[in-house]
């Protein structure tokens, strides 16, 4: 296990990333290239319905220093520059959207043995202020994330966590929405070998009295390909298979049905990710 309590968004990490990491119903095509001098440049292009987005993304890298540009079919440019260890267990990020003049933000990520320290301000006249914090162990933790509109004066966003992580399973409990719902997640390793794990989430809203339960698990195949699966208590079943074809390079086949209207076409996803 790693040390110290990570940051804030990793409480429940583990079972979400179980339950919905690579689930899609679009179709995306990906390729990554490098230049003799080491720039990455990463094309790729989404299908969703009839609606067809794509992106070119470069990334360079000198020392500790990594800038990623980004443009899109929408013809806006993105950049996040990150400096990684300007001091121990400290990150800075910088990011910004043109033509977008309130996008701009700067990040600043502290990791400690006992601590885990996220805050973020936009780079506007009256800025939304973020915080999240986490102390504790790799073992336990507890943290919150807040954040403050200085325009209006109100709080827009206060969460709560606390997470029990061992050798095979890691346990969360969070308080999200302004204490309007509470969830409750569980990730376990059942066969390192085969990479087996399963993994449950349950999520209530006190506003509606409604409660989401979720299950899911993945399985190895061979060492090349992995097979996962989820159903919540809504009907709604998905399912994928994920191969690497070739070292880091992914083709994944995901499928979603509703079973409580099986009258209804079936969702398919596709996505293929190509790196030298």
């Amino acid at each position: 296990m790693v040390k110290g309590p990570g940051l804030y968004t990793d409480i429940g990490k583990k079972a979400r990333d179980l339950l919905y990491k690579d689930h899609q119903s679009d179709q995306k095509f990906t390729i990554t290239t490098y230049s003799p001098t080491g720039v990455a440049i990463t094309s790729s292009g989404t299908k969703k319905g009839e609606l067809f987005l794509a992106d070119v993304n470069t990334q360079l890298k000198r020392n500790n220093i990594t800038a990623d540009i980004k443009v899109d079919t929408s013809s806006n440019l993105s950049t996040t520059i990150t400096v990684d260890e300007p001091a121990p267990g400290l990150k800075g990020i910088l990011s910004f959207k043109v033509p977008d003049q309130r996008s701009g933000k700067l990040e600043l990520q502290y990791l400690h043995d006992y601590a885990g320290i996220c805050t973020s301000i936009g780079l506007t006249a009256n800025p939304i202020v973020n915080f999240s914090g986490v102390l504790g162990t790799n073992v336990t933790a507890i943290g919150t994330d807040v954040s403050f509109d200085t325009k209006t004066g109100n709080f827009t966003k206060y969460n709560a966590g606390i997470s029990f992580t061992n050798a095979d399973l890691v346990a969360a409990l969070t308080l999200n929405d302004k204490g309007d719902s509470l969830n409750a997640s569980y990730y376990h390793i059942v066969k390192p070998l085969t990479n087996t794990s399963v993994g449950a989430e349950v999520n209530h809203s006190f506003s509606t009295n409604e409660n989401t339960i979720t299950v899911g698990t993945q399985h190895a195949l061979d060492p090349l390909t992995t097979v996962k699966a989820r159903i919540n208590n809504l009907g709604k079943a998905n399912a994928l298979i994920q191969h690497e074809c070739r070292p880091r390079s992914l083709f994944t086949l995901s499928g979603e049905v509703d079973t409580k209207a099986v009258d209804k076409s079936a969702k398919f996803g596709l996505a293929l990710a190509l790196k030298p």
